[in-house]
């Protein structure tokens, strides 16, 4: 009987790194596939856990939780035949509905031997508030369907945020287990126990994801509206930073896999956590979208590009700024990529979400790439600044 866990967890929120603790400290020596699906066109993600000895099956045409629902059992029947695995770790996009996803394992388990062992949400305490008030359809699915929930990035917020944080999540999950203390202080075995759950949990779980999938499923294909009035386009962040905030999300360097970051003035983090930003981009959508359901492709899209043009780090830091801190380019949620430097064989390894980004010197890959995911992007303005 194969072993399926779900490491859920909105854009960003650190799904990679507490996957790798996982890998490195707790399952070490099993049969292990991963499934990986990118929101986007270009995979980026993939070649940060090759080097951890694990297949990677990516699957980067669309949401796993809307046009790939149909293909999952196919997939992952073709992956147990395949490997033979002892676990399935399946990496959902970070907009995706975890209650579908958790669908999808459930219809897969009617023909093959395999059971769902875990069901987790990451979440990053210091944009929890700010992704449950702009974009809790999506951000909601995910905590209200998993048996645990991580809260990532608490060895930088303030206590105070991090349980006003944990406040919010048990508005929304009375039942789920709620991981406080910074991953790196807690053992892979100890992760391990705490996203196990018992069957009896995991089937209540799966009946609820059925539930709301139903419902989304319904109301979606009998909704004649185009939706145009929940594009998500126009949002009223409301950021609140705390000290020493920095993305941890990925390891860039192809060099130092598993490594911490090292933030040297070469491997910069910038973040304007000492100031208040209120960024205000536009208004809020006034149609109560955030009570109906969605398919991720119908609210955020996703623009990719392939380059082999150098870019100056001074350039990349002006286009990080206004990614992360202004309008420019949309409401942008995520943006990672690689580029070539400036000087032979130096790359720039870049990681963002809102409000943080990171610049890391890499080794070269065989093509540049770059990935935007958010709503209401300008595709036209992200090609100019990143295709000279």
């Amino acid at each position: 009987m194969t072993k399926i866990d779900i490491i859920s967890g909105f854009l960003g929120a650190g799904k990679t790194t507490f996957i790798k603790k996982l890998l490195q400290e707790a399952i070490e020596g099993e049969q292990v596939v991963l499934i990986e699906n990118e929101f986007g066109e270009i995979g980026i993600d993939g070649g940060f856990l090759k080097d951890a000895g694990i297949e990677i099956r990516e699957m980067n045409s669309g949401c796993i939780c809307c046009s790939l629902v149909g293909d999952f059992g196919k997939s992952l029947e073709e992956v147990l035949t395949k490997y033979k695995p002892d676990r399935v770790i399946i990496e959902p996009s970070g907009v995706g509905k975890l209650s579908d996803v958790m669908n999808a394992v459930r219809n897969a388990a009617k023909n093959l031997e395999v059971r769902l062992n875990s069901a987790v949400t990451v979440v990053d305490a210091n944009k929890c508030r700010m992704y449950m008030k702009n974009f809790g359809e999506f951000f909601n699915n995910q905590v209200e369907n998993a048996g645990t929930i991580v809260l990532s990035r608490t060895d930088v917020a303030a206590s105070g945020k991090v349980q006003k944080a944990v406040d919010m999540l048990r508005e929304h999950n009375r039942a789920a287990t709620i991981v406080t203390t910074p991953i790196d202080q807690l053992g892979g075995e100890q992760l391990l126990e705490l996203i196990e759950k018992p069957d009896t949990m995991m089937e209540e779980l799966l009946k609820q994801a059925r539930e709301e999938y139903e419902r989304s499923h319904h109301h979606h294909h009998g909704d004649d509206s185009d939706g145009a009035c929940c594009s998500h386009e126009d949002h009223i962040h409301d950021h609140d930073h705390s000290h020493g905030d920095h993305v941890h999300d990925h390891d860039h360097s192809h060099e130092a896999h598993a490594h911490a970051h090292d933030h040297s003035h070469e491997d910069h983090t910038h973040s304007h956590e000492d100031h208040d930003h209120h960024h205000n981009h536009g208004t809020e959508c006034g149609c109560g979208c955030h009570d109906h359901h969605h398919h991720a492709d119908e609210v955020f899209s996703s623009w990719g590009l392939e380059t082999i043009s150098p870019c100056r780090r001074e350039k990349l830091e002006e286009i990080l700024e206004e990614l992360a801190y202004g309008n420019q380019y949309g409401d942008v949620l995520r943006a990672k990529g690689m580029l070539p430097g400036e000087n032979p064989g130096e790359w720039y390894y870049f990681d963002l979400v809102p409000e943080e980004y990171e610049i890391r010197i890499g080794a070269p890959d065989y093509t540049g790439k770059v990935c935007v995911i958010g709503a209401g992007l300008n595709e036209d303005g992200l090609k100019e600044a990143f295709g000279d």
